[in-house]
């Protein structure tokens, strides 16, 4: 996947309207920004519905990604509810680190995209989001049991405790992540907006899942088209006279 810039929106071969939600504070807007500047700092929870475009190359296709960030609180719930209607893409996305955003997936967040969503082929890529917070507090467990342990002289300690390093700060398990996507009929990815890994694969594995179905890519070829056509400059009556 690469970015084409120089060129205006108008440009584009398809036109995507992408969703992204979940609960507040996982980090749906540090995603965005990671995806459109390359940068992920922390910021403050979204009021209401924002939104940024990204023009990229998909598999051969100049693409316009219009990405809508809701707010992921109840307050705001009916405001961001009408901005599910002619999304090809939703992207749900949870904290691997706090279990409550997960359950609110299936909970909520789901429920909601059944509900307000108005394209029955939408495309639904499932998201666990922070995969850094948990390897980085995991390490510094680690590293603090293997120095008790040394101290102690256990080797039983140190073998128990390198059994139990990995995930030790995970409150959602990557299998519990692919079988909740299994069964919403999801895509699923993990991704860090911090170091930003995996986040152009989540947006590009995404794109290309909604070029694969029809119906969806016949929506974005429309808009895309209708693009195209605003750019054109009208043309002069033929000896450049105006009728009187």
């Amino acid at each position: 996947m690469g970015s084409f810039s120089g060129q205006s929106s108008g440009s584009c071969d398809l036109s995507f309207k992408i969703l992204l939600v979940g609960d507040s504070s996982v980090g749906k807007s540090s995603m965005l920004l990671s995806f459109i500047s390359a940068s992920a700092e922390d910021l403050a929870p979204t009021i209401g519905v924002d939104f940024k475009v990204k023009l990229l190359s998909v598999g051969g296709k100049r693409l316009k990604l219009t990405i809508w960030d809701t707010a992921g609180q109840e307050k705001f719930r009916t405001l961001t509810s009408s901005y599910y209607r002619g999304s090809q893409g939703i992207i749900l996305v949870y904290d691997v680190t706090r279990r409550d955003t997960f359950t609110n997936l299936t909970d909520v967040w789901a429920k909601e995209v059944e509900l307000y969503s108005t394209n029955q082929d939408c495309v639904k890529i499932l998201v666990g989001n922070k995969v850094d917070m948990f390897q980085e507090t995991s390490w510094n467990q680690f590293v603090k049991k293997i120095t008790i342990a040394f101290t102690n002289a256990s080797i039983s300690i140190i073998i128990a405790n390198l059994f139990k390093f990995q995930d030790s700060e995970r409150a959602v398990s990557r299998e519990e992540g692919i079988a909740l996507a299994k069964e919403l009929g999801s895509i699923f990815l993990e991704c860090s907006a911090k170091t930003r890994k995996n986040v152009e694969q989540c947006f590009e594995e995404l794109a290309l899942k909604i070029m694969e179905t029809p119906s969806l890519l016949e929506e974005g070829s429309a808009v895309g088209k209708r693009n195209i056509l605003k750019q054109k400059p009208e043309q002069a009556p033929p000896g450049g006279a105006c009728c009187s």
